[in-house]
């Protein structure tokens, strides 16, 4: 169900710092619609998305509900008017539960308001928590909770607050493949009760599984808006890129001579979690670790890295045995880790981007015990031309960035520390295909020039056609290693799925 505009957007401006974020940005969005909004890491999305939910307010243009200006920058005075956002890191108080997470700042009284009636909370949280066919304790810490749990909390709150457009930042981000297709089954309920989605994703397959129209940002732009139904993959790439899908997609795997093992895991184990993992990472060489979420892949990462004990096994790094359970140690043996969660184990988002880049390398940097601005300011230049980071200078706030530069701030605040191994952890998790290119182009280079590199992913195309070779884990072991030149996605898939059978692997 397709109805009129419900939103008007009207020539939004929005600049930081002399960068222009919005650009007269003009579009309208439909009542029962799913409208994806598509662009590269910086071309605006997120600015967008903070103006329609009252975050911030533009520099001039105006945003219309029913034809009736929304409040700019007035968060709660969005919310009353409809308008709910599921911002892409988390949009749930982890400390809360379920029931004081619906109902923040408008708790349900009785006695006159003396009293919360949180009786009559939880049942409605647990009623609207079952329209999701969800079957959650509501009052237990969302925290504690799995990713796609939080996110359906998320949606339970846009249900009680009488939607009229949900803002929906990289949903899937987190979620494994069933998990995602319950999401986009509950999007189309959404619509079908006269909502308006407005749904921001890098995962193009989702956009054409669940939009109706979709409009493209570049370099704070509108480039075009269109119905789904009239392109393609490669159309929409090239509006995004403004060049062609087939110059950002492509096997990458070598199958040339490698140098010796950087990087040797025996036995490793921590009880309950993983066990008897053993494995070699060798110079100049790209090794993909692959599996369902929750399989231990993470875990092993974390575990190398020094985060967190272990239980047995050895872990030696170019001849030297390193000790376990220590991140020091493991810095000071060469290894670095870019995590899964950027923003809250990556970067210290408050500081800005010179700062973050100097973080691993701050005794290089300090002098008669104190960090010298001009070094820090030479390696912050460096790094910020070396990845491409779209920012407003080295002393803007690491916040303020996209997603995908943010990523790159990640990597090269390691990168600096010159690591012999560099372990990455869903290194393009929620970043566009431009950005994701540009990562897998580095991550190639770094190993023509010797880097080892241990490459967490949940995407299998990535994994195929960056990884010379692949490791798959399965219930906290190891259970099989693929050429990475020859591999195909259902070899890895059959040494994935777990199955109580021995799973022989297609040839």
């Amino acid at each position: 169900m397709v109805a009129d505009s419900l939103i008007q957007v009207d020539r939004l401006f929005k600049s930081y710092g002399g960068v222009h974020a919005l650009e007269n940005v003009t579009l309208d969005l439909r009542a029962g619609e799913v409208h994806a909004l598509c662009g590269e890491n910086g071309a605006g999305k997120s600015t967008l998305i903070k103006i329609l939910s009252g975050v911030i307010a533009p520099d001039s243009g105006e945003v219309r509900i029913d034809g009736r200006p929304l409040p700019a920058g007035k968060v709660h005075a969005t919310e009353d008017a409809g308008v709910v956002a599921m911002h892409q890191e988390s949009t749930v108080f982890p400390d809360l539960d379920a029931v004081d997470n619906l109902f923040v700042g408008r708790e349900l009284r009785r006695w006159g308001g003396l009293l919360l009636d949180r009786s009559a909370m939880r049942k409605q949280t647990s009623d609207l928590l079952a329209q999701l066919g969800e079957d959650i304790d509501p009052t237990r810490p969302v925290g504690e909770l799995p990713i796609a749990q939080r996110q359906m909390v998320a949606m339970a709150r846009a249900l009680s607050r009488d939607c009229r457009l949900l803002i929906m930042d990289e949903p899937t981000a987190s979620l494994s493949g069933r998990e995602t297709e319950f999401l986009l089954q509950l999007v189309r309920k959404f619509c079908e009760q006269g909502v308006a989605v407005l749904y921001v994703s890098h995962r193009l397959e989702e956009v054409f599984q669940i939009a109706d129209r979709v409009t493209v940002l570049r370099d704070g732009r509108l480039v075009e808006t269109r119905d789904i139904s009239s392109i393609n993959t490669d159309d929409l790439i090239r509006m995004m890129v403004g060049r062609e899908g087939a110059e950002l997609v492509g096997r990458q795997a070598r199958t040339g001579s490698f140098g010796g093992d950087v990087l040797r895991v025996n036995n490793l184990r921590r009880d309950g979690v993983f066990e008897d993992v053993s494995f070699t990472v060798r110079a100049g060489e790209v090794v993909g670790l692959a599996g369902l979420v929750g399989a231990g892949r993470s875990e092993v990462a974390r575990a190398l890295f020094g985060i967190g004990p272990c239980d047995g096994g050895t872990i030696t790094v170019a001849g030297q045995e390193l000790p376990t359970g220590s991140v020091a140690k493991a810095m000071a043996c060469g290894l670095a880790l870019v995590p899964e969660d950027r923003q809250h184990e990556g970067l210290v988002l408050p500081m800005s981007v010179g700062a973050n880049l100097s973080l691993a390398v701050l005794r290089s940097l300090t002098r008669n015990g104190f960090v010298s601005n001009r070094l820090e300011q030479e390696l912050a230049e460096h790094q910020i031309a070396a990845l491409s980071v779209r920012t407003a200078g080295t002393a803007a706030a690491a916040e303020t960035l996209s997603g995908g530069n943010q990523q790159k701030l990640v990597v090269g605040k390691w990168l600096a520390s010159r690591p012999r191994v560099l372990i990455l952890d869903e290194p393009t998790r929620g970043v566009d295909v431009g950005a994701k290119a540009q990562l897998h182009r580095l991550i190639r280079r770094l190993a023509d020039e010797g880097m080892a590199t241990l490459m967490i992913s949940s995407e299998l195309p990535e994994i195929l056609s960056v990884s010379d070779r692949i490791l798959v884990i399965r219930e906290g072991r190891i259970s099989g290693e693929l050429d990475g030149v020859n591999a195909t996605p259902e070899q890895v898939l059959a040494l994935a799925l777990p199955d109580e059978r021995e799973v022989a692997v297609p040839s």
